[in-house]
């Protein structure tokens, strides 16, 4: 049986989906060279050319696009194999990788007791699908993996919430009250407090630069502003349960929305997953 090394395939299949060697090197925690090199044995396994390589920038060949997807399952299917083979109940576990603001605020409120039966282990954000045996990964933005399965969740918007106490104050509140959500360089796409007051509140200066409280994360940007601390530029669907405790006050009715919508992400090969269909149609499903 001329099966081809286990290594190159992990390699290839990382660089395929990450569009790069650097960053198949990063999960995999090995350099580029050695990505770079399974790469070049895979190739020669099969005598094809799996990658049309522009600078630093690498493209698939259609003989890398006509194996990619079924090397991307069958590494699924041996990540389960070897978990199931690991011990216990992990046949019907639903493995899940989620960002922790969107767990914290959005997703396990969502876990009810009397709800569906669902075995679930529940990792941070980001992972690797192959690599740690996920099966679904809760995200932000859906074009992280054209060749999976994307379904959206929400698109949520930005809106100013702060604490009762806080809330009578408004809109006289100085700039050093504001909360600031900084989702770090690779998210441009959320609105600031700058752009929130140039679209609903034009007569307020934009705030002094450097100004207010700098938070990385919008759940944690959302636990201040419910403690008094200051007026979160927050996110509503987030803020949900908050808001229905009195504990966050909406200060106006104007949003702004997110760049991109809140998506859920799953290999083809796990679509039949009974774990993975509960846990869909709950999460899915309007509330």
């Amino acid at each position: 049986m001329n099966l081809p090394p286990l290594n190159a395939l992990r390699a290839f299949e990382a660089a395929a989906r990450n569009g790069g060697y650097v960053a198949a090197a990063g999960e995999l925690g090995v350099t580029p060279a050695a990505v770079s090199q399974q790469v070049r044995r895979l190739e020669d396994h099969l005598g094809r050319r799996l990658f049309t390589r522009h600078n630093n920038r690498i493209t698939l060949t259609d003989a890398g696009q006509a194996i990619y997807a079924e090397t991307a399952r069958a590494l699924g299917d041996l990540a389960q194999m070897a978990e199931r083979a690991q011990g216990g109940r992990v046949q019907g576990r639903l493995v899940v990788s989620c960002l922790p603001s969107l767990a914290e605020a959005w997703l396990l409120p969502r876990l009810q007791p009397d709800g569906p039966l669902i075995d679930l282990r529940l990792e941070a954000d980001p992972v690797a699908f192959a690599r740690d045996g996920i099966d679904l990964r809760l995200s932000y933005g859906d074009a992280l993996y054209p060749d999976l399965v994307t379904q959206p969740l929400f698109r949520d918007a930005v809106l100013p919430l702060a604490a009762p106490a806080l809330a009578a104050h408004w809109p006289d509140l100085p700039d050093d009250r504001l909360i600031h959500t900084d989702w770090g360089a690779g998210f441009a796409s959320h609105p600031t407090w700058r752009d929130w007051l140039t679209a609903h509140a034009p007569d307020r200066p934009p705030p002094a630069p450097g100004s207010g409280h700098r938070i990385g994360g919008s759940f944690l940007a959302l636990d201040m502003a419910r403690r008094g601390l200051g007026v979160a530029l927050g996110q509503r669907a987030l803020a949900a349960p908050m808001i229905a405790a009195g504990d966050l006050i909406a200060l106006s009715p104007h949003s702004l929305p997110l760049g991109h919508a809140y998506v859920a992400i799953h290999p083809h090969a796990k679509s039949r997953k009974p774990a993975l269909k509960r846990m869909l149609a709950l999460l899915i499903q309007p509330r």
